[in-house]
């Protein structure tokens, strides 16, 4: 039995993604959405040093996910169709997260230079 399937692979690398990102996206979100002042919404900055653990994880999961996907054999031959459709379904899902996510973390070093 597998305890780390593609989908909570997935999710979990999200969640990585999104706290290795909370101290460079989370005090601008906060301020957009005008969810108060800049004290508690600077105080997300913090998190800055556990930035690369959260990158780590980030990768770590998605890594889990992409040999879920594609080093364990993929299907059986008498799989049903729903099922290799289903599969067919996660790989676009997780194509789609990890550009999301590589996008998002990319973006604080990306930033400066489009100026």
């Amino acid at each position: 039995m597998a305890f780390i399937t593609i989908t909570r692979a997935l999710w979990a690398s999200v969640l990585a993604g999104m706290a290795a990102s909370l101290c460079c996206y989370g005090p601008v979100f906060f301020l957009v959405l005008e969810l108060g002042g800049g004290a508690w919404a600077l105080g997300l900055t913090t998190v800055r040093p556990y930035r690369p653990l959260f990158i780590g994880l980030t990768l770590l999961f998605l890594g889990l996910a992409l040999s879920r996907l594609y080093l364990v054999p993929a299907y059986a031959v008498n799989w049903s169709r729903a099922k290799r459709c289903r599969l067919k379904r996660q790989w676009h899902w997780f194509w789609l997260v990890t550009v999301l996510l590589l996008g998002l973390l990319a973006a604080p070093w990306l930033a400066p230079q489009l100026r």
